[in-house]
């Protein structure tokens, strides 16, 4: 009897396994146009600089990031769609950001729980994985002006089909009197044998009109948040310790832990380890004064008062976050 109602909750648990799913979002913080592909699938078909790609049920996702200013070398990254704190499917934010060394690097930005029955807002690009075409459909507008001009007073302008003249003729034989004439023929042909200079403006542009209505054009970077709500994985933390402690020196043990602690953020917990790589007392409080703005969960940070051997280190720390 056990075994069958087991089986029963097992069954009946399995569909919402199966359909669970993250999303993420991935912006340019300097406002760079990019393609998204993922898993070897582009997901934009034009150029953004912040795409939202939704229905994603595998843990990680091979991104690359193909600038449309083929200057700029492409970037590569394993990414998560779960949080890491819950381990559970997320809505995940990164963004591309300049390192130090100003190479372009996909860095954590934020991690929320998914908001049910989600709709993008107005200047929000995005796609649903596995379709072949953003959400709607994306279509381009081009709008050709040509001016045409004569010395003898003819100014004329074509839009598409249709032909505007005006003439105007001041006969200096005639006191400085004129003539002056409107012409608008509204057909696709025209002839005439005025000499004349052309000057043509080509303009195009790019919009993804949603099925619900909406319209989504290309997206600036979302506003910036400040704070960290999302420490380093395991494997980047491992790496971080391991960088750290390979370190030759103490001052630059310090160096490296701070420059890691530039495009990442840490736990309490992070941060009492890595103070434990170091030797002296001064190290360590140097560095947990530097990691206290980029924790993600200050309300614990009293811990860290443990690295220490001496009370004034400890005193010194409480001091300087209690300002």
């Amino acid at each position: 009897m056990k075994k069958k109602l087991l089986l029963v909750v097992a069954i009946a648990i399995l569909p919402l396994m199966s359909f669970a799913q993250g999303c993420i979002t991935i912006f340019s913080e300097d406002g760079d146009r990019f393609y998204l592909v993922l898993n070897g699938v582009k997901q934009n078909t034009t150029p953004q600089t912040n795409v939202r790609v939704d229905g994603l049920s595998a843990d990680y996702y091979s991104a690359k990031i193909l600038f449309d200013d083929n200057t700029k070398p492409e970037i590569s990254k394993n990414i998560p769609v779960k949080d890491a704190a819950s381990n559970q499917f997320a809505d995940m934010t990164y963004k591309i950001k300049k390192t130090n060394k100003g190479e372009l690097k996909i860095r954590f930005f934020s991690s929320t729980p998914i908001p049910p029955n989600y709709v993008a807002p107005p200047d929000m690009y995005y796609v649903h994985f596995g379709q072949a075409a953003p959400v709607g459909n994306v279509t381009q507008t081009t709008q050709t002006t040509t001016t045409v001009s004569d010395p003898n007073g003819v100014n004329m302008s074509v839009n598409g089909g249709g032909v505007n003249m005006s003439i105007n003729v001041n006969d200096p034989t005639n006191g400085g009197g004129g003539v002056n004439m409107s012409l608008n023929v509204n057909d696709g042909g025209m002839n005439s044998n005025v000499r004349q200079t052309t000057t043509t403006t080509t303009t195009s542009s790019y919009s993804t009109t949603s099925t619900t209505g909406g319209t989504y054009n290309d997206a600036p970077p979302p506003p910036a948040r400040t704070g960290c709500s999302y420490p380093m994985d395991m494997s980047t933390f491992s790496s971080a310790k391991k960088a750290v402690k390979d370190a030759s020196f103490e001052d630059t043990k310090l160096s490296t832990a701070k420059s890691i602690l530039g495009s990442n953020c840490v736990s309490t917990d992070q941060v009492i380890e890595i103070c434990k790589l170091f030797g002296f007392e001064e190290s360590k409080l140097d560095f947990a004064k530097f990691a206290y703005a980029k924790t993600t969960d200050k309300n614990n940070y009293f811990k860290v008062g443990s690295v220490f051997s001496f009370d004034a280190s400890k005193t010194d720390l409480n001091e300087f976050i209690s300002h």
